[in-house]
């Protein structure tokens, strides 16, 4: 039997480059959290603030020499649209603020007072793009300084991307936020090109080769892949190419190759594209529906394609237990999904419950795929500066933003039988979904982070 150890092909200069969390003590969850409570009600309280409102453990400017001491959960952002909600946001945290000494039965009626100021927002708030967030000028203007330093701070940097990144900024701050390039501007050029030599030679060894070379099962993977790749965001005319379906053929090989103990799982290639779209941008212009990888000069996809497998690969190693044999790290994620919504919304939990359905049923997919097959995929690279800039948390804030997704439809899952459930969760009407729905999941998951993390006895029975 091959151990888990076989998923990694870590080069150890490049793990130099990870930063070392810390997580802050369970028992000063409350006390943060009503910091936190606090410093929204002093952001909101007589402002007119359009977007996000920074959620931050202090008010003063960061200090450089404390950084390594500060919990990265404390950079996220809480969404809000304007002005317009800012009174009923101060009065429930006020409430909030009251109530968080200790968990109690309460919690629940506490989570759908703030939630349903979230959503009852204006119709005048509602009309301001929530997306436009990442490129506003302040906010590019953090990007540029964090980014032109010697010495990319790698916090700093998660706090800003967790809340959006520019679209031409992507390709950079996603290399920096997985460890792919090196936080020192000086030896980035050389280890991307190190990496990438490095790819195309695994690409020789193992996938532009006869046959004759391969064993039956790698020979039935390969099949496999081929068989998926065509099938892979079906509704974006861009994947439908050759040499994209080529180009990512060549990626879920390489990567299945170097990683036997898991090998390829379908899924996986669904979480290469977005490191696709968003390294082709740096060389191809306009809408994704429009490009053509004809106009890419073969070198530039080279390193495009390699790019996406040391991405990939540094995405995966995170989650590693999630794609080995029974996937137990999924089945575990789902289990915590169940419970966190059992605790947040009771109704809709019994409901579901009472019908007959299994979380396992509707909720496997959005974790193997993180979400890629649910919404639009002009919706998707927004999402994923969330999850790049979680780093090694990703898994578990995974349940709190699916928990979120879910429950955006609480009142309609209650009224439907198991049939009807089962139709509606696979066809979920996300079709018109903008940046301001998917800023309301985000924002609704970092209030539950917020108040469940870290605090197992708030999700016993």
């Amino acid at each position: 039997m091959k151990s888990s150890n076989d998923i990694n092909h870590r080069n150890k200069e490049d793990d130099d480059n990870q930063p070392k969390k810390e997580s802050g003590s369970p028992s000063t969850l409350d006390s943060r959290f009503n910091q936190t409570l606090k410093n929204v009600q002093g952001l909101l309280k007589g402002r007119s603030i359009p977007g996000k409102v920074l959620l931050t453990r202090r008010a003063d400017p960061i200090d450089d020499s404390n950084m390594q001491d500060r919990s990265p959960s404390f950079g996220r952002s809480l969404s809000q649209n304007d002005a317009g909600t800012s009174d009923r946001m101060h009065n429930s945290m006020e409430v909030e603020d009251q109530n968080t000494s200790k968990p109690n039965n309460g919690s629940t009626n506490k989570l759908k007072s703030v939630t349903s100021n979230l959503e009852n927002m204006p119709k005048e708030a509602q009309k301001s793009a929530m997306g436009t967030r990442s490129t506003d000028s302040a906010r590019v203007m953090k990007f540029n300084k964090e980014l032109s330093g010697p010495t990319v701070i790698l916090e700093r940097l998660r706090e800003l991307a967790w809340s959006g990144v520019p679209p031409y900024m992507r390709p950079i701050v996603w290399r920096l936020l997985l460890g792919y390039g090196p936080p020192n501007s000086d030896r980035r050029e050389g280890v991307l090109r190190r990496k990438r030599n490095e790819y195309l030679d695994c690409v020789a060894q193992f996938y532009d080769i006869s046959d004759t070379e391969r064993s039956e099962d790698e020979i039935n993977m390969l099949r496999q892949i081929a068989v998926d790749c065509p099938r892979t965001v079906p509704d974006v005319t861009f994947f439908q190419q050759t040499r994209v379906q080529k180009s990512l053929e060549r990626i879920l090989y390489t990567w299945a190759i170097r990683h036997p103990a898991s090998g390829y799982v379908q899924g996986i290639n669904d979480l290469v594209t977005p490191f696709l779209v968003v390294f082709l941008s740096e060389y191809l212009e306009g809408s994704v529906d429009n490009w053509s990888i004809s106009d890419l000069p073969p070198e530039k996809m080279s390193d495009v394609e390699a790019d996406c497998y040391w991405c990939l690969s540094k995405l995966l190693d995170g989650m590693q237990d999630h794609y080995t044999f029974a996937q137990p790290g999924i089945q575990r994620l789902v289990f915590k999904l169940k419970e966190l919504v059992r605790r947040i919304d009771e109704p809709v939990s019994k409901h579901i419950e009472e019908q007959g359905l299994e979380f396992l049923q509707f909720a496997f997919r959005w974790f193997n795929c993180l979400l890629i097959r649910e919404i639009p995929f002009h919706l998707v690279t927004r999402l994923w500066d969330t999850y790049l800039a979680e780093g090694d948390a990703l898994p578990d804030f995974l349940v709190y933003i699916f928990a979120s997704f879910l429950l955006t439809w609480s009142d309609k899952l209650q009224k439907l039988d198991f049939q009807e459930m089962v139709m509606f969760l696979q066809h979920l009407p996300t079709q018109n979904w903008t940046h301001q729905e998917l800023e309301m999941v985000l924002s609704r998951a970092y209030m539950w982070h917020s108040m469940f993390n870290s605090c197992p006895s708030h999700l016993a029975g």
